[in-house]
């Protein structure tokens, strides 16, 4: 486990030493119970920085971070709860909130998808966080009553705020069908791979691919077509800036100035992946496919598709408006569609030559 999965896990452990702290009667018990609460508390912001900074984001830890926020704070108010510190209301908002945001994730999860905290909901942690705090230490300072008051209140708006603002960005994983894994859908990428082969066998060229976005659907939908080996030599997936540059020979200036996603980088891509495998025609694939930016100005959805030749390449921007898994096929399908054009000019070049 990794350090920053270690942090997160620790908020777990945590649970039952803080419930024990305030049911158990001793002198400062509350102060150490605050004390301790308000130590594992800031494991939330350390392990995700963590995480970013030593590149160790994992689906694991997207997931275990949030699960261990909303046990760590609701054990704490089922507690406070009971021994009259807070209103039993309270509770059930932010309960029923978590309740339907955990339904969404596992219909997510489902879908193949995982949603990670959003800026607002690490908000709504944060002010939860602090109104706890307060109710703790209420009891053995009651001056500090109408100032736990006022930030149970903050923290029901950050609650309710957070809840819809996650319903309405994830508001296409409800009432839909995962489009992407359809009969039709499937048909759709076999024929366009299909269509892709045919022309490749008949001229016999060569492809492959390189993939950031799209973490290998792309070389996956190649190779679904039976005899796809006679054409596809290989690919890399190249998801790092790292690996752009060790893999594909992506130059670090380029890609600290023109940014991963970009056309630059793109054609740099194509042309490295290429090379590398001695192929007629390489395509890549960079782009954000979101819910988030990861950190950039640019828009999620955008993307740069290259193909490249020993003519040269061809890069295009897209723009896709899906969720993740929308926006990671249809670049695929693009790519195909992108290999396929590029082949037929091939062959006309070489019918003219």
């Amino acid at each position: 486990m990794s350090i920053p999965n270690a942090l997160t896990a620790s908020r777990l452990v945590a649970i039952p030493i803080l419930m024990a702290l305030l049911i158990v009667r001793f002198p400062g018990h509350d102060q150490v119970a605050a004390a301790l609460f308000i130590v594992f508390s800031f494991t939330d912001t350390l392990d995700g920085e963590l995480a970013r900074r030593s590149g160790t984001v994992s689906d694991f830890g997207k997931f275990l971070d949030p699960l261990a926020d909303k046990l760590f704070v609701l054990s704490v108010l089922i507690v406070l709860v009971q021994e009259g510190l807070v209103a039993a209301w309270v509770v059930v908002v932010i309960f029923s909130r978590e309740l339907i945001i955990t339904i969404l994730r596992s219909v997510a999860a489902n879908q193949g998808r995982v949603i990670s905290a959003a800026p607002l909901g690490k908000t709504k942690t944060i002010t939860q966080m602090g109104a706890v705090a307060l109710l703790i230490l209420q009891r053995p300072y009651p001056a500090l009553v109408p100032i736990a008051g006022i930030a149970v209140l903050i923290a029901i708006v950050f609650t309710i705020w957070s809840g819809v603002d996650y319903l309405w960005r994830f508001r296409h994983l409800i009432g839909r069908a995962d489009t992407a894994s359809s009969p039709a859908a499937l048909a759709a990428e076999d024929s366009a791979a299909a269509r892709l082969g045919e022309v490749l066998k008949r001229n016999r060229l060569t492809v492959s691919v390189a993939e950031s976005s799209t973490a290998g659907m792309l070389g996956s939908m190649i190779a679904d077509i039976p005899g796809s080996s006679k054409y596809y030599l290989g690919g890399v997936i190249a998801y790092s800036n790292e690996a752009k540059h060790e893999q594909l020979g992506v130059g670090e200036d380029l890609l600290r100035s023109a940014g991963a996603v970009s056309r630059e980088v793109a054609e740099a891509m194509a042309r490295g992946v290429r090379e590398r495998f001695g192929t007629t025609l390489a395509a890549a694939i960079t782009g954000i496919a979101g819910p988030e930016a990861d950190g950039t100005t640019k828009p999620v959805g955008l993307t740069y598709i290259a193909v490249a030749s020993s003519d040269g390449a061809q890069v295009r921007e897209f723009r896709f408006t899906g969720d993740r898994a929308a926006n990671r096929r249809q670049a695929a399908l693009e790519a195909l569609a992108m290999l396929t054009a590029g082949a037929m000019e091939w062959r006309t070049r070489a019918k003219t030559a």
